[in-house]
């Protein structure tokens, strides 16, 4: 991206617009919903839903898509009951249809780093104020061993 399209980019976004990317994500949601509303058994869009996840995670670039093939394997050992899905074009992980927790890309929205996100349904509550995401430059065994716990703790 040059200098002239990022300024652009900004402009746009603080005169209250939407970036090209939030209008990307915004219309990958749609496709997500209509797909979801298709009469396939639970079953079966299950498997579609997780292969989608799949798909999404090997279109990234690296290091995303090595953080996202490491944070799916620990989602899915901490928290089997948790689904893959799709939302705004992300992998997520949901229960009830509902998304916990979700892995954003560095380059799906030009940030410096990745994002692994709790929704409100997390059980994360620590007081008054707690995190609610986690900035990912890099993953490593500490820090996959901490996203388990709080994945096992978002869902307990």
């Amino acid at each position: 991206m040059n200098d002239a399209q990022k300024t652009a980019r900004r402009t746009t976004a603080a005169a209250g617009g939407f970036t090209d990317e939030e209008r990307a994500a915004m219309k990958e949601r749609a496709k997500e919903v209509k797909a979801s509303a298709r009469g396939a058994s639970r079953a079966a869009r299950a498997a579609e839903d997780e292969a989608a996840v799949l798909a999404k995670i090997a279109e990234m670039r690296d290091p995303d898509r090595v953080m996202a093939e490491r944070i799916h394997a620990v989602v899915k050992a901490a928290a089997p009951e948790l689904a893959p899905k799709l939302w705004y074009g992300m992998p997520a992980y949901a229960r009830d249809g509902k998304v916990v927790c979700f892995f954003q890309s560095a380059e799906k929205f030009t940030s410096r780093y990745a994002t692994f996100g709790f929704s409100d349904r997390a059980n994360l509550d620590e007081g008054t104020m707690w995190p609610a995401s986690y900035a990912l430059k890099d993953l490593t065994a500490a820090d996959e061993a901490r996203l388990g716990e709080l994945v096992r703790k978002a869902v307990g």
